[in-house]
């Protein structure tokens, strides 16, 4: 089973505004990748680098994930040691799972985690976001 990280996604309001900075920097950099700078070094980069992926928690609820394709410490120009996530660009919405804030990141069992409703952009169901949301918190769908 693989092993995957929670993420609070700072500054974003929905899974479609993350997906929308994602490719604002993937544009703005013209990097074939997309990552997510950490201040910690994951001990089990091996393990989520074999089929992981980051989660993020948006408003309160695990709502999207992003596979990882890499784990690469470095330094930045500070002498600071960060830890790239190297991210698959791709945006996989999940079902809703209500998180409580916390600093940094944390592990997640495979079996502890939301199941995948679809790519963010292949064809929706035609719900509404919002409405989308709210039955999934439900649990209506």
């Amino acid at each position: 089973m693989a092993l995957h990280l929670l993420k609070l996604c700072v500054g974003a309001v929905s899974a479609e505004d993350l997906a929308a900075h994602i490719d604002r920097r993937l544009a703005l950099s013209g990097a074939p990748t997309y990552w997510h700078v950490t201040r910690m070094v994951p001990k089990r980069a091996e393990e989520l680098s074999s089929g992981g992926s980051l989660y993020w928690i948006i408003r309160g609820s695990v709502q999207a994930r992003q596979q990882i394709l890499g784990i690469e410490p470095f330094t930045d120009e500070e002498g600071i040691g960060r830890c790239k996530i190297l991210l698959d660009r791709n945006l996989v919405l999940t079902r809703h799972q209500p998180k409580r804030p916390f600093q940094g990141w944390r592990y997640l069992k495979g079996e502890d985690a939301p199941a995948d409703l679809r790519a963010f952009d292949e064809a929706g169901d035609g719900l509404p976001p919002e409405l989308a949301s709210a039955l999934q918190e439900l649990g209506v769908i």
